[in-house]
């Protein structure tokens, strides 16, 4: 009895956990399982209202450049004579490559507080005093999106993604996923308090509820756990989704008067001319629809056509007999037949006859 519900026992917790990668029954969890100091923050997490999201998007920060920055450094008046290396990326040590005007630091510093840093360098260097133009053509920017998705990875920050922009990025999400256990964690300060954000996958792309589809920020982390038994029995059982992601939802009276991210202000159009309506105008009479017109057109009899594999008679068309060619004193006499000998040289023997052709001198 007791081996059998040790037995029992373990079916249970290998079923909940799952299976290990070598194909056998595991105790330990493999995937993409949230540790329970993950889970309790997240459970005890608040909505974050105030932060940007989808239909309230902001603008990223002030950018600074950092190591890996791939930036390009021209002069502004193209016929200037200061020559300076092309695209290039932010070294390690913080520098760029000015050519023959040496190397400047610039990592920690804004775009416009390395223009002005390097139009100082190249005066300083012995060159002409001009205007430098640094533009900044692929920052090093990243978020991460990790767990039960199809491409995880560091993907580069582009513009205002939002959540569901970042894990199309990644390819979506694999039939691993659980559709409750995902979160966007902010990068914090040691010892500090953790900001954990819950994401509702289902309510995003199904409701086109944008509570939790936040807008992307820099070194964030999106995090997609792998779903569990539980989590498959709980939602065959309640036909419910995350419990956090249940709240009640109801659809618009006026859909068309909503603001949208592409349109923020919906204004209402001005009415316009309203249609007019045509009355068809029937004959009186079906004599009436075929009279003719009141100035006829004068019909003209054409000729019938004739099939051009119909044979021509022969009493209507005759052959017009051929025209002799007119003398002309530009034709050339005809010229003389000279007839060559068939006959061989009298002096020597035909080589092609029987007799001769077998018995050819050497």
């Amino acid at each position: 009895m007791i081996r059998s519900g040790w037995i029992h026992g373990i079916l249970l917790v290998s079923m909940t956990v799952g299976c290990s990668a070598g194909g056998g029954l595991s105790l330990c969890p493999v995937g993409n399982y949230l540790t329970k100091p993950a889970r309790n923050s997240l459970e005890h997490s608040p909505v974050g209202v105030g932060l940007p999201r989808e239909l309230a998007r902001s603008v990223v920060p002030t950018h600074f450049l950092q190591p890996g920055d791939m930036v390009v450094i021209e002069p502004v008046k193209l016929d200037s004579d200061v020559r300076l290396p092309a695209d290039q990326r932010v070294m390690a040590d913080g520098t760029v490559d000015l050519g023959g005007y040496g190397r400047v630091v610039v990592a920690g510093l804004t775009i416009e507080a390395a223009e002005r840093l390097i139009e100082t360098r190249i005066v300083d260097a012995g060159g002409e005093a001009t205007r430098v133009s640094l533009r900044l053509i692929e920052p090093q920017q990243v978020y991460y999106v990790l767990g039960e998705v199809n491409s995880p990875g560091a993907i580069p920050l582009v513009g205002s993604e939002t959540v569901l922009d970042a894990i199309l990025a990644a390819g979506g999400l694999n039939d691993r996923a659980s559709l409750c256990d995902l979160m966007l964690v902010r990068p914090t300060t040691p010892k500090s308090c953790r900001v954990t954000l819950p994401i509702c996958y289902a309510a995003i792309t199904q409701l086109g509820d944008t509570t939790t589809n936040y807008q992307v920020q820099p070194g964030d982390r999106i995090f997609v756990a792998t779903r569990t038994f539980s989590e498959d029995l709980k939602f065959w059982l309640s036909k419910e989704g995350c419990e956090r992601c249940t709240g009640a939802q109801c659809p618009c009276p006026s859909p068309e008067v909503v603001a949208t991210d592409g349109n923020p202000i919906v204004q209402p159009l001005p009415p316009g001319p309203e249609p007019v309506e045509l009355e068809p105008t029937e004959p009186a009479s079906k004599q009436d629809a075929k009279a003719p017109a009141s100035s006829p057109v004068e019909r003209v009899e054409l000729p019938p056509r004739l099939s051009p594999l119909a044979p021509l008679p022969d009493d209507d068309v005759q052959l017009a007999e051929p025209r002799a060619p007119k003398p002309s004193s530009d034709v050339l006499p005809p010229l003389e037949t000279l007839e060559l000998p068939t006959d061989p040289t009298p002096d020597r023997p035909d080589p092609f006859e029987a007799d001769n052709f077998f018995n050819r001198p050497e």
